[in-house]
């Protein structure tokens, strides 16, 4: 398990900024690199040995694929086969015997396969992967420093939850950050908005998701709908506000990560709503997927093809369960229709229907998403059509919608860009510099007092 928030928030992290912050330059990202392994060695003492290692193999592979050497072809197939087999055997082995057993039960109905899935093999096999890719291509020059890769790797701000940050875009970075303070000012707002999103909205609403999905058939058809948009703030807020805190530290210790939420709720189209939700993980699949598939560039049947290719994968990725396959072909299969003819179909309704449906859409995709049994799944989609349900509402869940519509409302406002909007506008006047930083203070200790109160709640995509 990784470091309590308490732990982090009151040892770990002052620790590791003020000495990466005093420590001499050349000595700062061997720090860095330490400490990324420390924080990983805590939750994953063993597996912290298999990131070494897959990144001294691809870090040497680096050398082989580079400029006009014998074989880069082959290096490069070796370092993609290494990492996804990776992946393969901790991620996907426990989905693929379950499977097989599934077909023949009765002579492996006694026997099972579990294997540990190490914290964040997702995003940190990915940034690998971009790296060998990119260098192949000639986008990048190898690292010659196994310190400054393996920093790269392991950075522990972004390490376990993403965003995936690509080395071209921080190639310059670790040879050079930048360390001035009001970089340092803007990375502890930054972490301070992604602590409030997590901790205040995400673990609040969250209460009422498990409460209202612990009674199938018994919510009404209102509770149900009410519990899957509560999910949805859920996903939203804990995903994001993580993305913020690792943006807010990447900032404290001189490095700009891509931005990885645009406010994905006012998405206007399911196309819309991928341009703004997790983009990094969108933008590895676009550049090492989807483009060198052929994109859109070899006719309308191709393009669909490699839409379903790569929805296929994406859904696979989020994790070894088939609903995450329906997930991903849920959306393939709308991107695709958008392409068709369903994307002129809502340029012509007005905007707050067109964000509407397209809420709702992803709010039904959440559903899919959350339920890895389909006999639950089944119940649940049923329950929101009316199907076992006793009637609207019952006592029961209205009581609970009544007490979570407040914080329903405070996180429907919060997933608008009003609020930075408000704080662009009032950045113009001088005293407003005092009250952000009251604001902050005060988000501090709310958050603080939360954590204490709360039992251990992780971040969703820590399991990925």
């Amino acid at each position: 398990m990784v470091f309590s928030s308490l732990t982090f928030l009151f040892i770990f992290l002052p620790v590791t900024l003020l000495g990466y912050r005093l420590l001499p330059k050349k000595l700062r990202i061997g720090f860095l690199l330490l400490a990324s392994l420390l924080f990983y060695a805590w939750g994953e003492p063993l597996y912290v040995f298999l990131m070494i290692g897959s990144i001294l193999v691809n870090w040497g592979i680096g050398f082989k694929v580079t400029g006009d050497g014998p074989h880069r072809k082959a290096w490069l197939v070796l370092s993609v086969a290494l990492n996804l087999l990776l992946l393969l055997i901790f991620k996907y082995t426990g989905l693929l015997w379950d499977t097989v057993k599934g077909l023949f039960p009765a002579p492996l109905s006694e026997k099972a396969v579990a294997i540990r899935l190490p914290i964040g093999i997702s995003f940190f096999t990915f940034q690998i992967m971009s790296y060998v890719i990119d260098v192949y291509r000639g986008k990048a020059k190898a690292q010659r420093s196994p310190v400054l890769f393996g920093a790269y790797v392991s950075m522990f701000p972004q390490l376990i939850a993403g965003p995936i940050v690509r080395y071209v875009d921080i190639e310059a970075q670790l040879d050079d950050p930048d360390l001035s303070l009001s970089g340092f000012a803007q990375g502890v707002g930054l972490f301070l908005v992604g602590l409030g999103k997590k901790v205040l909205l995400a673990n609040g609403v969250a209460v009422l998701w498990r409460e209202l999905a612990a009674m199938p058939g018994e919510t009404g058809v209102l509770g149900a709908w009410v519990g899957l948009v509560a999910y949805t703030f859920q996903i939203y807020f804990d995903f994001s506000g993580y993305s913020d805190m690792a943006c807010g530290l990447g900032r404290m210790l001189g490095f700009r990560f891509v931005e990885n939420f645009h406010y994905p709720y006012i998405a206007e189209s399911v196309t819309d709503f991928w341009r703004r939700w997790h983009i990094s993980l969108s933008t590895w699949f676009r550049e090492y997927v989807y483009i060198p598939l052929g994109g859109n560039r070899r006719g309308l049947k191709r393009q669909i093809l490699n839409l379903l290719i790569v929805w296929t994968l994406t859904g696979l990725w989020h994790g070894a369960s088939w609903n995450f396959l329906l997930w991903g072909l849920y959306y393939g299969v709308l991107l695709i229709l958008e392409k068709l003819f369903l994307g002129r179909v809502l340029q012509k309704l007005p905007r707050f229907l067109r964000r509407l449906l397209t809420f709702l859409i992803a709010a039904m995709g959440w559903g899919i998403f959350y339920f890895t049994d389909f006999a639950a799944l089944g119940t649940f989609f049923g329950s929101l059509v009316g199907v076992g349900n006793p009637g609207l509402v019952t006592a029961r869940s209205w009581a609970w919608v009544l007490g979570y519509a407040p914080l329903l409302l405070v996180c429907a406002v919060a997933s608008t860009p009003l609020g930075a909007e408000l704080d662009r506008r009032l950045s113009e006047k001088k005293v407003w510099s005092w009250v952000r930083l009251l604001l902050g203070a005060g988000l501090f200790l709310l958050c603080l007092g939360a954590l204490a109160s709360q039992s251990y709640n992780p971040f969703i995509y820590f399991r990925f």
